[in-house]
């Protein structure tokens, strides 16, 4: 039984080995909260000792945010530091590996104008559109990992006192990135290994189409003759393995931008810019969304939409079981990096170029003749369930099951 500073620098470990796979040589940027500094600085050593050239940091914190959103002017919000952005651009044109520490940002926007929150995130999205670009197009190694705030372990675990509730908020991350194995770097092996095999099955059967059944849904999803299935580990341009999300449970593509229709009902709750959106409703009409519903924050959701044209279609289909670990849990982390690895989901805004052949080469017109999205945002939505079916229409027009009853058909 491993202690916590024992964890917390095999997750460190796997952070820069399995996520990242830094490089001698390399710079990393950590883009971390100010209360993760012990993990910060575990990641930082393991780091060196790959043989890292440089760590740089960008460091976060919500309640400055919250005061910052609170206090200062529209006009001020609406400026993205140019410096901070080319600081970020330069880093990832030099090839540095991309390391974020996220908490959920639960509450940072409570009490907010929700003006202001549009205006922040739009600034944000403008400013490192090319930064996110690289990332996205797999020109340079990134991963994502969580780190525990207060806030969220209070929202998890309620009537628990913060020690206790940190740390079973702990014991799940844990578990749901595999430090609790007796060798994690095996076990993220044997994972992304299974990942593959569906991977492989999905890129071979080459679907047409998916139609999408369950309590509110109703959705048909069109591929370019070009797309293909990822998921697990990914491969950047210079050849570098990487795992983009720790944890992740999904094999992910791109739709074709206006080969989607039909209606879309979430199966759990996002978090976006500190903002709870419940009971997402969608509705597509060759691609675009035509009608929007939410139950709770429908005036944010509709923010996100109006961020830009490329922000009214989709850009990801992914597809994960229903029997995932977290998915088993039976609990809602209230984090798209957690709970989107527990469900099917979809995204609004842009597509990942890596999933078309050839994607990466493409110049922005050949993508767009692809049907690949463009958009400032690219923001997960989870509908996934027990309920859900979903069957693949084969090149000669026939069907067959993927998913029945949230669970793999094949």
């Amino acid at each position: 039984m491993r202690t916590f500073a024992q964890s917390l620098e095999k997750y460190a470990e796997l952070a820069v080995s399995v996520g990242a796979n830094v490089q001698k040589g390399q710079n990393v940027v950590i883009k971390a909260p100010v209360d993760a500094g012990p993990l910060v600085r575990l990641v930082t050593e393991k780091a060196y000792l790959r043989g890292a050239r440089q760590v740089y940091f960008n460091w976060t914190d919500d309640g400055l945010d919250h005061l910052r959103l609170m206090h200062a002017s529209m006009e001020e919000i609406s400026v993205y530091p140019q410096w901070k952005a080319q600081y970020l651009e330069n880093l990832v044109r030099g090839g540095a590996a991309c390391i974020d520490i996220r908490t959920t940002g639960i509450g940072v926007t409570d009490g907010i104008d929700s003006a202001k929150v549009a205006a922040d995130q739009d600034a944000y999205w403008k400013a490192l559109h090319t930064y996110y670009d690289f990332r996205m197009s797999d020109r340079v190694s990134w991963t994502i990992l969580i780190y525990p705030s207060t806030e969220w372990a209070k929202k998890m675990f309620p009537g628990k006192i913060r020690e206790s509730a940190i740390n079973d908020l702990w014991s799940e991350i844990f578990n749901f990135t595999r430090v609790n194995q007796p060798d994690p770097v095996a076990a993220w092996k044997m994972h992304l290994a299974n990942l593959e095999e569906k991977k492989s099955v999905l890129n071979q059967k080459k679907f047409r189409k998916l139609h999408y059944k369950g309590p509110g849904t109703d959705l048909e999803i069109s591929f370019d003759a070009q797309y293909h299935w990822d998921g697990g580990a990914s491969e950047t341009t210079d050849g570098v393995t990487f795992v983009a999300n720790m944890p992740t449970e999904e094999v992910y593509t791109l739709p074709s931008k206006t080969g989607i229709n039909g209606t879309v009902r979430s199966t759990r709750p996002l978090v976006y810019a500190g903002t709870l959106i419940e009971g997402i409703e969608l509705t597509f009409k060759d691609g675009r969304i035509t009608q929007l519903h939410a139950d709770a924050g429908e005036e944010v959701l509709r923010q996100i939409v109006e961020t830009d044209e490329g922000a009214h279609y989709l850009g990801e289909v992914a597809l994960v079981a229903n029997d995932s670990p977290i998915s088993a849990s039976g609990k809602v982390f209230y984090t798209t990096l957690f709970d989107e690895n527990a469900s099917c989901h979809l995204a609004i805004g842009k597509a990942y170029p890596t999933c078309l052949d050839g994607g990466t080469e493409m110049t922005r017109e050949e993508l767009n003749a692809h049907g690949a999205n463009d958009s400032l945002v690219h923001v997960d939505f989870m509908i996934g369930s027990g309920e859900l079916d979903i069957d693949g229409q084969k090149e000669d027009g026939s069907w067959e099951p993927v998913f029945r009853q949230g669970l793999w058909a094949f």
